[in-house]
């Protein structure tokens, strides 16, 4: 079977031709551990897992390696630190540093897990390879495309001729438009940080330019070397990564040597109900969050997959319900089935560049056909319909006939009477309890909702 992905490089789909059929390798960019992750970091996990997917039903499962890094030194996890100190922990900035990168790892590891994402085979954290950041950082000076000042290491913007290829703009052109910051310790407003300076109290390591820590860039190029090597297939983030930090990426690695990654992958970005998601507008939410409120994992990554990844997410409520809704019809129709092993057509639409709409269309399908058995397969694909995904609907498992029938006979008399009141305060007693409320021509739907609570059902009979 063969794969066609959009490399950003190129900016054109092209078959996916790996350097080594027996040893795919693919790199993701993953999180600063500073805090919750967000809904929008959800996005590039659940991407990557389904190609992660995709690229061992084709070249086998032990046929891939699979990296996404843990970013678990930065000056945002140092102000945790520092917020964390003054509320009257005790222990050093540095520890107190360690503790929350742990602590939200863990976080990061069960939120991701609730989603049905599977685990990279290799997880590195940014303060393992400080050593084989310093060993790039000497080798870039050396061959001057990096240069040293005031306890800073900076990288020759304009030394890398190639530099703005990914995204398409010039040097000239990104000074324009971009911030950058102006210190006197810079030859040019462009050139970025590869080591920075630390205070005794913060996080830092020996080097030749003095203890620091490193920029923020240099840690993914020396982890994809360290474990992928001189050059390997694919590299992945969301598009907010294209520049700098892919761009700077590919400077570095390659000024250092490297042959670095063939094939650039980039996901589009996540909006709330048609809007940019931010904490201004009271729309920011953590995957957490959503957890938290009864929302099933397999819930979000169904609703997260609707989108093709190159365009952007819009997560509403009434995708939400859908979701809930289709996913509960599928498992109870899958209950008990085995599975059919025939995952191919669900196969050849991923191979067009992640095409999860199309899987999704066929699963329909499948579904209005009664094909439990393919249908279950074809879910197995995109990670949907696992038996361990599914204790959400048996945990909110309820016979609500009962209720249908009735609130069925109070609208059909409202529509005589013309009188809705008795209808509304029923459907208000169901909202109250987790029951999703749906009245169309063709009947009324009860289902349990994300907070559905069976107890206080059972109190309004």
């Amino acid at each position: 079977m063969s794969i066609t992905l959009y490399n950003t490089a190129t900016r054109a789909k092209a078959p996916f031709v790996p350097i080594d059929p027996a040893n795919v390798r693919m790199y993701l960019c993953g999180p600063t551990v500073y805090d919750r992750a967000h809904l929008g970091n959800a996005r590039p996990v659940l991407v990557f897992d389904v190609l992660n997917r995709l690229l061992r039903h084709v070249y086998g499962t032990d046929a891939v390696t699979y990296v996404r890094n843990f970013t678990d030194v930065d000056d945002k996890i140092n102000a945790t630190a520092l917020a964390r100190r003054e509320a009257g922990a005790r222990g050093s900035l540095e520890d107190l540093a360690a503790e929350r990168t742990d602590e939200t790892i863990a976080w990061y590891h069960a939120d991701m897990d609730a989603l049905g994402a599977l685990r990279p085979d290799h997880e590195p954290r940014a303060t393992q390879y400080i050593a084989q950041m310093i060993a790039m950082i000497e080798g870039l000076i050396a061959d001057d495309f990096a240069y040293a000042r005031e306890g800073h290491v900076l990288f020759r913007v304009r030394a890398y001729e190639a530099y703005g290829a990914l995204s398409g703009r010039s040097v000239d052109d990104m000074i324009a438009g971009a911030r950058v910051e102006v210190a006197p310790y810079k030859e040019d407003p462009m050139d970025f940080v590869l080591w920075k300076p630390s205070s005794d109290d913060l996080p830092g390591w020996d080097s030749p330019w003095g203890r620091g820590r490193p920029g923020w860039h240099i840690e993914c190029s020396a982890m994809a070397y360290e474990l992928l090597g001189d050059q390997f297939d694919i590299h992945g983030g969301g598009n907010d990564l294209q520049f700098p930090h892919h761009e700077n990426e590919i400077a570095q690695s390659k000024c250092a040597g490297h042959r670095f990654a063939n094939v650039w992958l980039h996901n589009e970005m996540l909006q709330v109900e048609g809007k940019k998601m931010s904490k201004s507008l009271g729309n920011f939410f953590t995957v957490r969050d959503l957890l938290d409120q009864g929302v099933p994992g397999e819930v979000i990554r169904f609703v997260m997959l609707s989108t093709h990844y190159r365009k952007p997410m819009d997560w509403t409520e009434k995708k939400r319900a859908e979701a809930e809704a289709t996913l509960r019809k599928w498992r109870a129709m899958t209950d008990g089935i085995d599975l059919d092993l025939t995952q191919e057509q669900a196969a050849e639409a991923l191979s067009d560049d992640l095409n999860v709409s199309e899987v999704i269309m066929r699963m329909h399908r499948l579904a209005s056909e009664n094909n439990a058995g393919a249908l279950k397969a074809t879910g197995h694909m995109i990670g949907l319909l696992d038996t361990h995904m599914g204790a959400w609907v048996e945990a909110s498992h309820a016979d609500l006939s009962e209720w249908t029938a009735a609130l069925s006979a109070a609208r059909d008399a409202a529509m005589q009477s013309k009188d809705f009141a008795p209808v509304d305060a029923m459907k208000a007693r169901l909202t109250a309890a987790g029951v999703e409320v749906r009245m169309s021509k063709a009947g009324v739907e009860l289902l349990p909702g994300p907070g559905f609570d069976p107890v206080r059902l059972e109190e309004l009979t």
